[in-house]
């Protein structure tokens, strides 16, 4: 079996600056990276240390599977090659975690039998297969629960809009001591450190010709996860029937109409937002 792509978006979360998602598709495979916002200065050349890695691992990604390497063989790869690069450009070794590159990740591989999921982090896979429910792989929906009761109870306690920014003084020493905890427990992400592969999350699904995937990164998602705009089920109907453009500027207007987060809780006014649809054939 192969993937044939049926439509893909990506949207910046604000246009005058970049776009920290990237993502990759070929008939043996395709990935959604998505950055992670950087949470001080830069050690990378180019516009933000995000946008390098998941440009970076998204390519690499692919071309180690266009060569043939399974699935963990092309992350391991990947992730060796994130990390020599980072070491070889940053402009000095990081002094805490919350200074390195990451991204959460959602890659799919097809075979013979069925369709193999590896991701990190918030990115998602819907699968649907002829009459049944959508199946959600990943953590997403749970992940962006918890991430909106945290930017509504750190807004309080600081008298401020929830969407005020992640770069607001106020709200930096939280997010830089959680970002902290990343590659230790079990808080694994696409990173400059080969030793991530070796935690990356997977699933294997038998699933059909003919069966259509949305892979998502969470910027994307939030019409169901975030916004209750859709269900799994009727977000993937939407795609399927009227595409993913409109889906885009649906999102983009619950955002304008909660400027300030204070209906949605969560830390940026717009996240960048990116979806492919794909249909096993």
């Amino acid at each position: 079996m192969s993937f044939a792509l049926v439509e893909s978006l990506s949207l910046p979360g604000d246009p005058a600056k970049a776009n920290e998602d990237a993502f990759g598709h070929g008939g043996n495979a395709a990935v959604v990276i998505d950055g992670a916002t950087p949470l001080g200065d830069s050690l990378m050349p180019g516009p933000s240390d995000a946008a390098w890695i998941a440009q970076f691992g998204a390519r690499r990604l692919m071309a180690h599977l266009r060569d043939g390497d399974g699935a963990r063989k092309a992350l391991r790869a990947a992730l060796g090659d994130t990390q020599k690069s980072f070491e070889a450009l940053r402009r000095h070794a990081p002094e805490e975690m919350w200074q390195t590159p990451c991204a959460s990740m959602m890659l799919a591989i097809p075979d013979e039998g069925g369709v193999e999921f590896l991701w990190y982090g918030d990115c998602a896979a819907l699968v649907k297969q002829g009459g049944t429910a959508v199946t959600v792989v990943g953590e997403t929906f749970d992940k962006r629960a918890d991430e909106a009761r945290r930017a509504q109870t750190l807004a309080k306690e600081k008298n401020l809009s929830p969407a005020a920014g992640l770069s607001r003084a106020e709200f930096l020493g939280s997010l830089r001591a959680s970002r902290n905890r990343i590659n230790s427990g079990n808080h694994w992400l696409f990173s400059p450190d080969v030793k991530a592969a070796t935690h990356v999350s997977r699933r294997v699904m038998k699933i059909k010709p003919g069966s259509e995937i949305l892979l998502l990164t969470d910027g994307f998602l939030a019409l169901a996860s975030d916004y209750g705009a859709y269900s799994a089920d009727s977000l993937m109907t939407a795609a399927l029937s009227h595409g993913l453009v409109p889906l885009g500027e649906e999102l983009r207007a619950i955002e304008a109409g909660d400027g300030g987060g204070d209906r949605f809780p969560r830390f940026k006014k717009s996240d960048d937002a990116t979806a492919l649809l794909l249909r096993v054939v």
